[in-house]
């Protein structure tokens, strides 16, 4: 096998994750537990034994609206509506290897460090921070994570 295409011809679909089975490996994950997706996506994704789970932003599961508050209480809703999603996964937070925040103010980044230190305890994943300009529905956190079941 002389070139890249070759390779990936032989064993493409085993070494990249293409092909008919890989789509059979791929399983949907709704919880009851979370907001319904407000988009055409799923809560998560299960590849293996890995778990893809969709930004969580604070809404309310009962009702679907914007929690009302402060940062706090959004941020708690992001983490509890993370944590039902997850539970239906078949993990939880201290399975977490990644984990993406998305701030609308950076203002909020030690707000956020101290109820994120509650729900994941001593577990420290991986994690990235960003400063947004803007997130749906006016949203002033946004959280997604990448766990092992």
């Amino acid at each position: 096998m002389s070139t890249r295409r070759e390779f990936l011809e032989v064993a493409g679909p085993a070494v990249i994750g293409l092909g008919a089975k890989s789509k059979e490996r791929l399983q949907m994950v709704s919880s009851s537990g979370a907001p319904k997706a407000i988009g055409p996506y799923s809560h998560a994704i299960k590849a293996g034994n890995v778990v893809y789970a969709s930004g969580q932003i604070p809404l309310d599961p009962a009702t679907g609206n914007l929690v009302e508050g402060d940062f706090t209480a959004q941020a708690r809703r992001v983490l509890e509506n993370l944590k039902a999603v997850l539970h239906d996964a078949g993990t939880d937070f201290g399975r977490v290897a990644k984990a993406t925040v998305y701030l609308t103010d950076l203002a909020n980044f030690s707000s956020l460090n101290s109820i994120y230190a509650e729900y994941f305890g001593d577990h420290k994943p991986a994690r990235s921070t960003v400063g947004v300009a803007q997130l749906p529905r006016g949203a002033a956190v946004e959280i997604d994570l990448v766990a092992i079941v």
